[in-house]
């Protein structure tokens, strides 16, 4: 028997704080997504992969590749403990988990601060465009979806222009016009840059070097830092995966995208208005009052959340989204309710 085992890879960086306590490191792990929901959040069902305070996350991504085919080459061969009987296992990557920042690095994508923020689609122009009334309005229309070989196509014009006079600003005009920057292989463009503003460089007693001469130099040395392998081979794992769009099969993760994002800038504003006012005793109350039976996640400490209405975290925004149409209807403007 022959089972397909569809996988959920997650990445992330943990212990990412100032302090000297703990170490910044990245770590790997998996799921297997044939099982149920409730069985998926518990920790035996969660497999770790790797961790590591000094690889870098797309270093740690090939690696974690790498093994998932080999293993679709030569199958995973066990015991099937209910029939009593060795199956195979035929594993695939379905999609892959995280926080936004870090689903961005892995699909070459420079986050939100670009003129094109969407890492699914080339949603977006320029600063200016996007205040402007017909700007806006895109900004919630979908854009032409990315895909895999464009990005690639992207990443290997990048490195054409590394050669070139200006290679600088033509590199940061490429980002900054298509959002795209390879975390794998961005130190070898910022070295081979740093190479030729050398080389051109000219002054008192330092002639610069012939153009010719010039790009033969940043030749080898790019050679060398991609140590022999092809380019296409050096950018991006997840690029070429097999069965796996980088840009599709990574959902948006809710948790800053909604709670921290949306849902708390609601609330802060609804705070702001409610202070303004002297409501919020009132607004406690009602908080306080409200029944918790049919909440998802009853975490209603009205006294904590009025006195560190600032420093809330995920949870206590996944209770309030769920009960502030019915606590502020008399008490905030209707604009905002309408909102």
């Amino acid at each position: 028997m022959v089972y397909s085992v569809p996988l959920m890879v997650f990445m992330d960086d943990v212990s990412g704080n100032i302090s000297k306590q703990w170490n910044k490191h990245h770590a790997v792990y998996m799921s297997n997504v044939n099982l149920p929901c409730k069985m998926l959040e518990k920790e035996f069902c969660i497999k770790f992969v790797m961790s590591s305070p000094h690889a870098a996350p797309m270093e740690m991504m090939s690696a974690m590749q790498e093994s998932i085919r080999k293993a679709v080459e030569s199958g995973v061969f066990t015991w099937d403990c209910k029939h009593e009987e060795e199956v195979m296992l035929e594993l695939y990557g379905l999609f892959l988990g995280g926080d936004n920042p870090m689903q961005a690095k892995e699909c070459i994508h420079v986050g939100l601060h670009c003129n094109y923020f969407c890492r699914t689609c080339e949603v977006g122009r320029t600063k200016e465009y996007k205040e402007s009334d017909e700007g806006y309005k895109s900004i919630f229309m979908p854009g032409k979806l990315r895909t895999p070989a464009g990005t690639a196509e992207e990443i290997h014009a990048q490195f054409s222009s590394v050669l070139a006079l200006g290679a600088t600003e033509k590199i940061k005009k490429s980002v900054a016009s298509s959002g795209m920057k390879d975390m794998t292989t961005g130190y070898i463009l910022e070295m081979v840059v740093e190479l030729g503003k050398k080389l051109r460089k000219w002054g008192a007693g330092v002639q610069a070097k012939p153009e010719a001469e010039v790009k033969a130099i940043l030749e080898k040395q790019l050679k060398d830092l991609l140590q022999g392998v092809m380019l296409d081979d050096a950018i991006n794992p997840l690029l070429g995966m097999e069965g796996f769009n980088v840009h599709q099969d990574m959902p948006t993760e809710i948790l800053h995208t909604v709670l921290l994002g949306v849902v708390k800038y609601f609330w802060g504003q609804s705070v702001y208005l409610l202070e303004k006012a002297k409501l919020l005793g009132i607004f406690q109350m009602h908080l306080d009052s409200i029944k918790r039976a049919g909440l998802n996640a009853p975490c209603l400490n009205a006294e904590y959340i009025c006195h560190y209405k600032g420093g809330l975290i995920g949870k206590h925004f996944k209770s309030l989204v769920q009960v502030m149409p019915f606590l502020i209807q008399d008490l905030l403007l209707r604009t905002v309710l309408d909102g």
